[in-house]
């Protein structure tokens, strides 16, 4: 284990010119080249150095042919459950793929027909109903209760849609975009709904380890959860590995399991990244003072955006996350529709954001802001900002 290690979060690393979406991808996917980006979901911070050398160690051997999982990897996946979130796992619960979101998708066809029904609780992140839609599921919204920012499950609302059709919940826990990390009680009171109709469970904890409060896997609450839920995860999102598309799924039902393996080797997922599972092994069996280290620089960066704000008199509201290093930013004080201020944003603010309608029909007037960045950075943006929304 690494100990003592200083990370400088305020190095600002050039990604221009490196085939990076969130940098050059910026004329395909908004229009302009121009934009300061703070919308994917990876960060401005170097990768640390532990995992870089597990790289280069392994690329050493100049050899980059095919590749299997190891009993070393397992290990590393279990023992950072355990040491994290006093979650037990083993070997067998464990499947390797290549990406949370083709393995979500893969889950969709496990688990229901085409023409069955999909509960989604938006705003959410994009892909967990676009992927029930491209499965040729029906997506069934459940909205989130919205209390000046703050995000709850309306449950009443869920079960009140369960017909004989309805199959699966996706879990965005912790949520993508609103940073909640739901409790115990929220997560139990969800499940038991869940179990009462028989409806799987697909629970999205990509973002588990960025918390900033007391994280719950759901599987690890109750044997009966468990036996319903399927989980993935990566560590791509807390090590900024996404690019090297290495993932895994866990689940204590062996039935469950199958069936996802099943699908998961149609679909060709199950292939990882040589450099995949190298990254994640170095990040799990190293990572955990980076880890406390880099939750540190993001929450002294979410109460800097929020001190901002306030001094420049900015009418944007965003609750102070529980999770990730996303900013679900409000501008409904605006007298402006979503477009208006989705074209000011883009063409005299010069800032890339995650357009909220994207997320649901609830994201209107809401855009989401990426802060994993150096505090330099954040302020010159923040400063973009203000220039037209004081």
């Amino acid at each position: 284990m690494l100990d003592n290690i200083e990370y400088n979060f305020d190095e600002v690393v050039n990604r221009k010119n490196t085939n990076c979406a969130k940098w050059d991808g910026l004329k395909r996917y908004f229009g302009y080249e121009d934009l300061n980006p703070l919308w994917v979901a990876d960060m401005d911070f170097k990768t640390p150095s532990f995992i870089n050398e597990a790289i280069i160690d392994a690329a050493k051997n100049a050899s980059y042919g095919y590749s299997i999982d190891s009993d070393a990897l397992y290990e590393s996946i279990i023992n950072w459950q355990k040491n994290q979130h006093s979650w037990e796992i083993y070997k067998e619960d464990i499947y390797m793929i290549n990406g949370v979101v083709p393995a979500y998708s893969a889950c969709i066809e496990a688990f229901s027909n085409e023409g069955d029904e999909v509960i989604v609780q938006t705003p959410v992140y994009p892909p967990l109903f676009k992927s029930v839609n491209a499965n040729n599921r029906k997506v069934v919204i459940n909205e989130l209760k919205n209390d000046n920012g703050y995000y709850t499950m309306d449950l009443e609302d869920l079960e009140s849609k369960i017909t004989s059709k309805t199959k699966i919940l996706a879990l965005c826990s912790p949520h993508n975009p609103v940073g909640r990390v739901w409790s115990k009680e929220e997560l139990e009171k969800l499940a038991t709904i869940c179990l009462k109709h028989n409806i799987t469970i697909i629970s999205d904890e990509i973002h588990s380890d960025i918390t900033f409060k007391k994280f719950t896997p759901l599987a690890s609450i109750s044997k009966e959860i468990a036996n319903q839920t399927i989980t993935l995860n990566s560590a791509g999102k807390t090590f900024n590995i996404a690019g090297l598309n290495c993932a895994y799924a866990i689940s204590k039902n062996e039935e469950i399991l199958d069936k996802f393996k099943k699908i998961a080797q149609k679909r060709e997922i199950q292939s990882i990244n040589f450099f995949g599972y190298i990254s994640t092994k170095a990040a799990y069996d190293n990572g955990s003072v980076f880890v406390e280290e880099l939750k540190k620089y993001l929450l002294s960066n979410i109460e800097f955006a929020k001190d901002y704000l306030k001094k420049k008199n900015m009418k944007i509201d965003f609750n102070i996350p529980e999770a990730t290093y996303l900013l679900w930013l409000n501008f409904s004080k605006y007298n402006l529709s979503h477009n208006e201020i989705k074209n000011i944003l883009l063409t005299k603010s010069k800032i890339a954001l995650n357009d909220g309608v994207s997320f649901g029909s609830s994201g209107d007037k809401h855009f989401r802001l990426n802060l994993a960045l150096s505090q330099k950075a954040l302020e010159i943006a923040l400063n973009q900002l203000s220039k037209e929304f004081s």
